[in-house]
């Protein structure tokens, strides 16, 4: 697939930084939040960005990995949790409504069938995947059909006027996935990568961290061939979420990076476009093991460290209200001149 993804251009980037500079505050006092409102500026080309309908997409789907035992929760947990997204009950319900996001729910894969009535959007490539561990846990024709449809999820919501996405997932066994895709991508040891997803017992991390040695050992994959690593270890949701940021990307959106499983799909789409990253925020950095490590690969700081480890896309729907003061400061606080404040001497 072809995304057009370049840097934005950094003709602003002085005039950026001399309203930035200027405001009514000391030098770099308002921390990170001022290099969000620079980077902002630069995606949307101007000095006075505009945050408009922000939106989650939270990606679900099932996968074949499941069947080896590398987590505490049975696969039906998957449909249920999506049923929960559907009637309002899920943290990343509370946190959207909150911060007046709209949030949509997608069918990547989810090895349940929905009724038509439910306010979900169907884009289902498959009952689930494949259990990775003996075979790819989908064919590459799959891999690129899921791009697809989650490229034409984000050019429906362009059009209706969103500038700004969270990406969230919901997947039992997707941590396994997010592993794998990981250690093969960053050419770091699964030891290092694997963490207890949904809460497993000493026992159950060191079977979990055996059957993922085991197959990335049986499938000997190579980390620049980004699209094979993520058509065999990924999930259809991770698969959608790469898509779905290629786009909001190639649109000059900006991106908000929640947590492990969601970074993972972006280490694949940066591996695929690396001036993604230019688009994006990362919101925070997760409490499962091996996320630090993502970030630190991906040469890229968190905006909070809260001990988060739920997915779902609850870090960039709590970490959304700083991208909004970012931007806000820039376009509402007064400048030294404006406010007849003496500046520094």
């Amino acid at each position: 697939m072809k995304f057009n993804i370049t840097q934005p251009n950094q003709a602003l980037k002085s005039q950026l930084e001399h309203k930035i500079n200027h405001k009514t505050k000391p030098l770099g006092s308002l921390g990170m939040l001022e290099a969000v409102a620079l980077q902002v500026g630069l995606i949307q080309q101007t000095l006075s960005p505009q945050l408009c309908h922000a939106t989650m997409l939270v990606f679900a789907g099932d996968h074949g990995i499941v069947e080896a035992g590398v987590s505490p929760y049975p696969q039906a947990v998957t449909a249920q949790m999506v049923l929960n997204f559907l009637q309002g009950g899920a943290a990343i319900n509370v946190f959207t409504k909150q911060n007046n996001m709209h949030l949509s729910v997608v069918d990547s894969g989810v090895n349940y069938k929905f009724s038509p009535s439910l306010d979900l959007i169907d884009a289902k490539v498959a009952m689930g995947t494949r259990n990775f561990l003996t075979e790819p846990a989908m064919t590459l024709a799959q891999c690129e059909q899921a791009l697809t449809r989650a490229a034409d999820i984000v050019d429906a919501k362009v059009a209706e006027g969103c500038n700004v996405f969270g990406f969230g997932e919901m997947g039992i066994g997707n941590t396994s996935s997010a592993s794998c895709l990981m250690s093969v991508l960053c050419g770091l040891p699964i030891e290092e990568c694997v963490g207890r997803g949904t809460g497993l017992d000493d026992a159950g991390l060191a079977h979990k961290t055996n059957i993922l040695a085991q197959a990335i050992a049986h499938h000997h994959l190579i980390s620049s061939d980004a699209m094979q690593v993520l058509a065999t270890f990924g999930g259809f949701e991770i698969a959608m979420m790469v898509g779905a940021m290629l786009q909001a990307a190639a649109k000059q959106c900006t991106l908000l990076i929640d947590g492990f499983i969601t970074t993972a799909a972006l280490l694949v789409a940066a591996k695929l476009q690396p001036e993604i990253l230019h688009y994006c925020v990362f919101t925070h950095c997760s409490d499962e093991s091996g996320h630090k490590k993502m970030l630190d690969y991906l040469q890229v700081k968190p905006l909070l460290n809260i001990d988060l480890r739920l997915g779902e896309g609850t870090g960039a729907a709590l970490a959304y209200p700083l991208v909004l003061a970012s931007v806000n400061f820039l376009n509402q606080m007064a400048s030294f001149e404006s406010a007849s404040v003496s500046q520094k001497i």
